[in-house]
């Protein structure tokens, strides 16, 4: 079996119990050490186990170590950072095995995104303002629609996490306050969350850029009003006097 595990946004002890006990058994891994953290290599797998790094191959490389291991029967297990979901560059190779017929599986991991928000100690969704959460990107080498440029979703005013676009910060400001988010919108760049450099910087749309120079990579960027610790409202959830399903509420 060929498994595509979520190593987690970083830290060692961030990848789910299950990847880790995969990682253990594997007999070869294929993981790209510019992204994933190669301590957890050095925790989880096994010393005979086969290693490689990905950084500099090719789809054709990738998918002719996952197919040869199938061939060997060897347990091979391709790590990818964070959850393999969320700008992962993982369908192109699960294809490639659909196309030849290999079983594979897929173990979910822990988003940066959300090891983002625990840096932060917030939540992206608050009672009394948005109820949604906004994931894109800027466009570069990789193109972007038009409609889903970062400028056309801030006209939703709900929150934003900008992945891959560290490098571009004062752009990403730009467009957000040209969508409609004003200057002084609580903003946020977390660099490398939960890796022992991380780095936590708290701004507004105006002044991000200028606090977060020299960072281009590995960062999110993050906008809205969920970053006010003092915006919005309790939740009804906890209300005395709000009823649902397992509780009475007092009226």
């Amino acid at each position: 079996m060929i498994y595509f595990i979520g190593a987690g946004p970083g830290a060692v002890d961030l990848i789910t119990v299950r990847g880790a006990e995969l990682l253990r058994s594997a007999k070869r891994i294929i993981y790209a050490a510019s992204l994933v953290n190669p301590e957890i290599i050095a925790e989880y797998s096994r010393k005979e186990c086969e290693i490689f790094d990905s950084s500099a191959m090719t789809l054709d490389e990738i998918t002719g170590l996952l197919v040869s291991g199938h061939e060997q029967g060897l347990l091979t297990v391709r790590l990818h950072s964070g959850d393999p979901a969320i700008y992962g560059a993982v369908r192109e190779q699960m294809n490639v095995l659909r196309q030849k017929g290999i079983p594979f599986e897929v173990v979910p991991g822990v988003s940066s995104l959300f090891a983002v928000s625990s840096a932060l100690k917030t939540e992206y969704m608050i009672p009394g303002g948005t109820q949604t959460l906004i994931i894109s990107r800027m466009a570069g080498k990789t193109p972007v629609p038009e409609r889903e440029s970062v400028k056309s979703l801030a006209v939703h005013g709900a929150s934003m996490a900008v992945f891959l676009s560290s490098s571009m910060t004062a752009k990403v400001c730009a467009e957000l306050i040209e969508g409609g988010f004003s200057p002084d919108t609580p903003a946020a760049l977390v660099f490398r969350a939960s890796w022992p450099d991380e780095r936590v910087i708290r701004a507004t749309l105006s002044t991000l850029p200028e606090l977060s120079q020299g960072i281009n990579k590995t960062a999110i960027i993050l906008a809205g009003d969920f970053l006010d610790d003092n915006f919005g409202s309790a939740s009804r959830l906890y209300d005395k006097n709000f009823s649902h399903e397992y509780r009475n509420g007092i009226h």
